[in-house]
């Protein structure tokens, strides 16, 4: 006897049945069929009474009648899934262990396992979706029961699903799934929750505000009941959010963020560390990496995911110049989010007022600490901890300083103490440091108190590997075969030296039509190292990859980005103003644009360039000599 023909049910959403691969033939698909096969399938043992299932679908017929319809129906299995498949005596009806399997089961298998990806790509909408048997009172009550179970069940594994892949990078993703989630069940607060914080690190806040406005809608018509204070928060959080200074509506035609390629375990790294600090455990995290290797986006991650915790973020960058000034970090830091903490207030006024010397507007708002002459004096460095510690008594705080190479000489003195002294306290102290770059070493006492007498991590960057390019040019092109994504992905390792700022340049250049030389030597080159290499000698592909990316931007955004190159160093907007001659409202625009396309990124002080390799290319490249000197004319006119 040949062997019995396999069938899959998928139920996990509007029902689909194949036999072998096939369609199943359209007798099978018969509401009351296939509701007698799901219902055996579910069953235990896969058997039930012949009395039960009559009473089950046809208790509306005569007792004739519904023997013949069951009797069809179990004709109807026989010739699908064969006689040895379904077995039926005077009593019973089963179905053999292996003849049908449903994707619940899958699922559930799946979750078991904690494999919440895989489980939640089974989710596809409601148990049976469409299927309803009106004149079947008992299998409608199993069936809202089955419905019931199943929602909660895949409600889960959307939203694990979604967080792991947020805790990932992958903000399109875990969009997807919790969105999925929102539309199994509108009312769920979590499912929104998720959804609103995946939008909203992928930049789109009105659809995470859309979210929140659907939630009140359900919860209200379904329930009679409001959204929690807990998502109120996340509503105005959301509303108020910054990345960078903010979070910004993408612009029209503006280029999309990749996920984080390749980063989910530094990611990962980075946001233990910050639950550890919430939890009153203070924290020093150090991310190094080379150029171009992605310090800055992994720190934007992390200080957006910890503004959407209602934390308050204080986010600085250094630059070169910042080392000559004395206690330039901490003022960075005080006008970049510190000094508008809401629990500042409660810092001791000698520390306000030695602040307030760092910061004219803090000394605004407490001159009256300033102006007592009685007040005895305290250090800029004790007051910045002392205000810190005020800060986090209200909300966990994030200091981030990027670029730390570039601190000053007393705020890098401060930072043991600052560590030590905020140990008990809900703090994380995130600082990128570039690696290969002179004085270096001034990081290593810090570094070398990590896991001793300090909590916290180093996270070390590097270059892309073959996975995560694979990964990235996938996203980049997808259109492209697999034979194409694999030749594009070798020439970007080869071009880019797996590079993650370089290798997205490339691609999106190739994405936009750019067609890449058939011969390239590989770079770096052997007799170079990569500092050496960068950013003079880069390869021809990626600078034309980056000047093709300049030339597409709007009129007013590349002057605006000439002129922050020419500059050089930050730029503040009446700089940029006078430099390009533009109206205020036209320098703003360019401005979003440029940051959202992450040419620049903002602090208190002004906008400087996210890559220092692109500005170098921009100068050289797009713009003559005379154009920059003018520029710079012009800015101090």
């Amino acid at each position: 006897m040949a062997d019995s023909p396999h069938v899959s049910v998928r139920v996990l959403g509007p029902a689909r049945v194949t036999v072998e691969g096939a369609a199943a033939p359209p007798e099978l698909l018969w509401r009351k069929h296939l509701a007698l096969l799901v219902y055996l399938a579910r069953s235990p043992r896969k058997s039930r009474t012949r009395e039960h299932l009559l009473g089950l679908l046809w208790s509306d017929r005569n007792e004739a009648l519904a023997r013949h319809s069951l009797s069809e129906a179990l004709r109807v299995l026989r010739r699908v899934l064969g006689d040895a498949a379904v077995q039926a005596d005077v009593d019973q009806v089963r179905l053999a262990t292996d003849g049908v399997t449903l994707d619940c089961d899958r699922f559930a298998a799946l979750a078991e396992q904690g494999e919440w990806d895989a489980a939640a790509a089974l989710v596809e909408g409601e148990f049976l979706e469409g299927l309803a048997l009106p004149d079947a009172n008992q299998f409608e009550t199993w069936l809202g029961a089955e419905r019931t179970l199943w929602r909660a069940q895949g409600l889960e594994a959307l939203v694990k699903s979604a967080e792991a892949r947020l805790a990932r990078g992958d903000t399109a993703a875990a969009a997807r799934a919790a969105l999925g989630a929102v539309a199994l069940d509108p009312t769920s607060e979590p499912a929104a929750r998720t959804a609103m914080r995946a939008l909203a690190l992928a930049g789109d806040r009105a659809a995470a505000l859309r979210v929140a406005e659907g939630l009140a809608r359900a919860l209200g018509d379904a329930l009679d009941a409001a959204p929690s204070p807990e998502m109120a928060r996340l509503v105005e959080r959301i509303r108020e959010a910054r990345m960078g200074r903010r979070i910004l509506a993408a612009p029209p035609a503006a280029r999309p963020r990749p996920p984080l390629f390749g980063r989910s375990a530094e990611l990962t790294a980075g946001a233990a560390a910050w639950e550890r600090a919430k939890a009153a455990r203070g924290q020093v995290v150090l991310v190094q990496g080379e150029p171009g290797e992605g310090k800055t986006r992994l720190i934007e991650e992390l200080a957006a995911r910890a503004r959407l915790d209602d934390a308050t973020v204080a986010a600085a960058r250094a630059v070169p110049t910042d080392r000559d000034r004395d206690w330039s970090a901490v003022a960075g830091l005080v006008a970049a989010g510190l000094g508008d903490a809401p629990g500042l207030a409660s810092a001791p006024s000698p520390a306000l007022a030695s602040l307030g010397r760092l910061n004219p507007d803090l000394g605004a708002r407490f001159r009256g600490g300033l102006a007592d002459p009685a007040m005895p004096a305290m250090e800029i460095g004790d007051a910045f901890v002392a205000a810190v510690i005020a800060a986090a008594a209200e909300r966990p705080l994030l200091l981030v300083v990027d670029d730390a190479q570039w601190l000053d000489a007393a705020s890098l003195a401060l930072l043991p103490a600052l560590a030590r002294d905020t140990a008990s306290h809900r703090v994380l102290l995130l600082l990128s440091v570039a690696r290969g770059v002179p004085d270096g070493e001034r990081f290593d006492v810090l570094q070398g108190r990590l896991g001793r007498d300090l909590e916290g991590a180093v996270i070390r960057l590097g270059r892309l590997d073959q996975a995560a390019l694979a990964e990235l040019v996938a996203w980049a092109v997808p259109a492209y075969g697999a034979d194409e994504r694999d030749r594009l992905g070798r020439r970007v390792e080869r071009d880019t030296a797996g590079i993650p700022l370089l290798a997205l340049a490339l691609l999106e250049a190739v994405a936009a039509g750019y067609r890449l030389a058939p011969d390239a030597p590989a770079w770096p080159s052997a007799a170079r190292t990569l500092i050496d290499s960068l950013p003079g000698s880069l390869p021809p592909a990626v600078v034309g990859a980056v000047c093709l990316r300049f030339r597409g931007l709007p009129l007013p955004a590349q002057q605006v980005l000439g002129a922050a190159a020419a500059l050089g160093g930050r730029g503040d907007v009446a700089r940029l103003a006078r430099a390009t001659g533009l109206e205020p409202g036209r320098i703003a625009q360019a401005l979003d644009v440029l940051e959202w396309d992450r040419w620049l990124t903002a602090d208190a002080q002004g906008y400087l360039f996210t890559a220092p390799i692109e500005r170098d290319i921009v100068l050289q490249e797009m713009l003559t000599p005379g154009q920059a000197r003018r520029y710079r004319d012009q800015s101090v006119a």
